[in-house]
């Protein structure tokens, strides 16, 4: 990797991490675009950059992480469902073929997308005489999360949805899918660092820290950009931006060309 692969990577996953549209899908077309093969580090640095990310979502709630120990009991009921299903999956997700993952990210971006437009007619019917998150709503959210382990599907989009579900407003249901990425991006991070460490020598921890300095700014900015987006339009637009993006990548794959998944 060099520095420009670096930045286009880092800028690309602050974008995307927060917004119902599928970091893993615009990873997959930035890599091939630039021609970056897979090697330990970079599945080390696709994953740990999103430590970046994490740390935005904190400066920017700060208040909410230090004020009781009951939100922290919230977010783990909400993470668990993610990290038990996720742990006894993960070597059977690992072993499907990337041509194969590729195709299913990219039907999941495209029916994602169809399902997004329909979602403000759904689901928006908030309660706003209580919009506290209860430990059943925070339970019911983890469960849906959980279809986002699914390649394609986007974290942000499940929880989001399932947010909405459990009658919230499309902004509460944001912040919380924002907290709930905090402990999710955090055990990945972790989980991945220590798989791979060996791979990351004194050039590449330049290269990791600068990712994640990147990705932490420009996700404050997606972050504050994207509240004020869905509270005011809702969901269609990254509907029909997921349909595209799907369709794309589907047109690339006809072609020929070769995209791989970023990380095992």
């Amino acid at each position: 990797m060099n520095w420009l692969d670096v930045i286009t990577l880092a800028i690309v996953q602050g974008l995307t991490e927060f917004l119902p549209i599928s970091s893993t899908g615009h990873m997959i077309l930035a890599k091939s675009l630039l021609g970056i093969e897979s090697s330990e580090f970079v599945k080390a640095f696709i994953v740990n950059i999103h430590f970046g990310t994490m740390l935005a979502v904190i400066l920017l709630y700060w208040k909410r992480f230090f004020h009781t120990l009951n939100f922290y009991y919230k977010l783990l009921v909400a993470f668990i469902p993610a990290a038990v299903i996720g742990f006894l999956l993960n070597n059977y997700i690992d072993a499907v073929p990337d041509s194969i993952m590729v195709i299913v990210v990219a039907l999941s971006l495209l029916l994602g997308g169809i399902f997004l437009l329909f979602v403000d007619k759904w689901f928006h019917k908030p309660d706003e005489k209580n919009q506290d998150v209860s430990y059943m709503n925070a339970f019911k959210i983890g469960l849906i999360q959980c279809i986002a382990l699914i390649p394609g599907v986007s974290r942000s989009a499940a929880t989001i949805v399932g947010g909405m579900i459990q009658k919230l407003n499309r902004k509460n249901a944001a912040e919380f899918s924002f907290f709930l990425s905090v402990p999710t991006i955090f055990a990945a991070s972790v989980f991945k660092l220590l798989k791979n460490y060996k791979s990351i020598d004194s050039h590449n921890i330049k290269l990791l820290m600068a990712g994640n300095f990147i990705s932490f700014i420009v996700a404050i900015i997606a972050i504050k950009a994207f509240i004020a987006l869905l509270t005011k339009y809702g969901f269609k637009a990254f509907g029909v931006y997921r349909i595209l993006l799907g369709l794309i990548i589907l047109v690339l794959l006809a072609m020929g060309y070769q995209l791989n998944i970023l990380a095992d």
